[in-house]
């Protein structure tokens, strides 16, 4: 995956206790990214209130291809855009590079399913969230 696939980016600082005993950042970490990464853009670009809307995106599946490791204390930026948009669900697919790299480290998917918080099934993708959603979509 290149950089110039994704539509958005987001900086990410990797930290000291991010690195396993390897000497690279620990693969569960990478997923950390990714949630970061997606919630960030709902909450900026698609309005989301975390703590207060009605309709939430549940994450129902996640993946990750290693390419080669990133350790602390690379500079990071996370690549972001949509493969499929449904009418209750989304895949995301992610990219994480180093700051001088166009070609990722890491490759992930993540699909959210949107539900109504309250009776916990799923609902169709609130207007807000969609057209940000749309605005990132794949080609």
């Amino acid at each position: 995956m290149q950089r110039d696939e994704f539509r958005v980016f987001y900086p990410v600082s990797t930290r000291w206790m991010d690195n396993d005993v390897y000497g690279h950042v620990n693969n569960v970490t990478y997923y950390s990214y990714f949630d970061s990464t997606i919630n960030r853009y709902l909450i900026e670009e698609g309005g989301l209130d975390i703590h207060k809307a009605p309709v939430v995106g549940f994450v129902v599946s996640s993946s990750c291809q290693f390419r080669r490791p990133v350790a602390y204390p690379d500079a990071l930026s996370v690549g972001l855009r949509v493969l499929k948009l449904g009418n209750s669900s989304v895949t995301y697919e992610l990219g994480i590079f180093r700051e001088s790299d166009s070609e990722a480290s890491a490759v992930g998917q993540v699909v959210h399913v949107f539900v109504d918080r309250e009776e916990n099934r799923s609902v169709s993708i609130p207007a807000p969230i969609r057209r940000c959603l749309e605005a990132v979509a794949a080609d």
